[in-house]
């Protein structure tokens, strides 16, 4: 009998350091932090310590997701993590990890390169193991450190990411949950968000960025163009997701994209004619955390009773690449404490 693919538990974790708007107006005076606030709707970012990696974050939340949930390490048969950040070119983290997290020396473990959507790839390529009866429990965790790559003195991108982590348990399912991926890819873009340094490629033959490289961060992005590649790929996308899940897009109670800035989310919500309440955020005191911020925001809307069994949502990731992908999913895991507080009301 084939098996689904269900969300199970989420866990995150964010670094000890916490850097405000407040802080960054103290160390730079000229900075206009309320119109920035304005354009990135964050108001705080958690910063990783300069001997903290994104294996280090996504170690932290795994644990958190096994003590909090009373799940039995021995059971998971699959890791995956998606990062940008390795702890090196190899051997891969995922298989470091296994070993911090003592984990089974059986399981499967792959490290996936991809960004802001690839929080959506993750759940594809679980659900495709688990209906292939290749996995039955796999442990997905999302980690990035983009602040390793961005100056102290970039007004533009320390403004924008945090560093974060999410472990998310992805379990077989009699019921399918997930449905409807659709993926796009468009390499062309690759100079529009980038690291051209660190890797095999001579400096002489490296990917340049499209446009004037404005700090000295070996991070390059450019927003504008990110905005423009979002708008033009995201609502066609969806169209396609809910014309594949033969769903209508009123009958979708929220969309859950990746939570970049303020500025591109209000972009998209107006394409899609959508208000707050349906493309709803919570990067305010997390920042951009890249693959990260779509569990978070599951996370957040579960803790806090907006997102209950059996409501339908659409996912959408978007960035780096560049790359982009969406699904349909429908909450089946039961938040015990909101039921139980349900209970107690009613």
């Amino acid at each position: 009998m084939v098996k689904y693919a269900a969300v199970g538990p989420i866990a995150m974790h964010l670094p000890e350091r916490v850097e405000t708007n407040d802080d960054l107006s103290a160390l730079f005076p000229k900075w206009d932090l309320d119109l920035i606030y304005s354009k990135t709707g964050i108001q705080a970012r958690h910063i990783a310590a300069p001997d903290e990696c994104a294996s280090d974050l996504g170690v932290a939340a795994a644990e958190k997701l096994f003590s909090t949930y009373s799940i039995d390490r021995g059971t998971i048969d699959f890791l995956l993590f998606c990062t940008q950040t390795p702890d090196y070119p190899l051997p891969t983290t995922a298989c470091l990890m296994q070993h911090r997290l003592s984990l089974p020396t059986t399981i499967g473990a792959l490290d996936f390169n991809l960004g802001c959507s690839g929080f959506v790839y993750g759940l594809s390529l679980a659900d495709g193991l688990i209906r292939a009866g290749a996995a039955k429990r796999i442990l997905l965790i999302t980690a990035e450190t983009y602040s390793k790559y961005i100056h102290p003195d970039d007004r533009s991108l320390r403004t924008i990411f945090g560093d974060g982590a999410a472990a998310t348990l992805i379990e077989a399912s009699d019921t399918p949950s997930l449905s409807a991926f659709n993926f796009g890819t468009d390499g062309s873009a690759g100079d529009a968000l980038m690291v051209n340094s660190g890797g095999a490629r001579p400096a002489a033959t490296a990917l340049q960025p499209r446009a004037k490289w404005r700090w000295a961060s070996k991070l390059y992005m450019d927003g504008p163009g990110l905005i423009k590649l979002t708008l033009d790929t995201i609502p066609p996308t969806i169209e396609r997701v809910l014309a594949e899940g033969n769903v209508s897009e009123s009958e979708i109670e929220l969309f859950l994209v990746h939570q970049a800035t303020h500025k591109l989310l209000d972009h998209l919500r107006q394409e899609m004619h959508l208000d707050e309440q349906r493309m709803p955020t919570v990067m305010r005191e997390f920042g951009n955390t890249v693959s990260s911020t779509i569990p978070i925001i599951m996370h957040e809307l579960r803790a806090s009773g907006r997102l209950r069994r059996g409501t339908r949502c659409l996912l959408a990731g978007f960035g780096v690449g560049f790359s982009w992908a969406g699904c349909l999913w429908t909450e089946t895991w039961e938040n015990k404490a909101v039921a139980a507080a349900d209970l107690e009301a009613a």
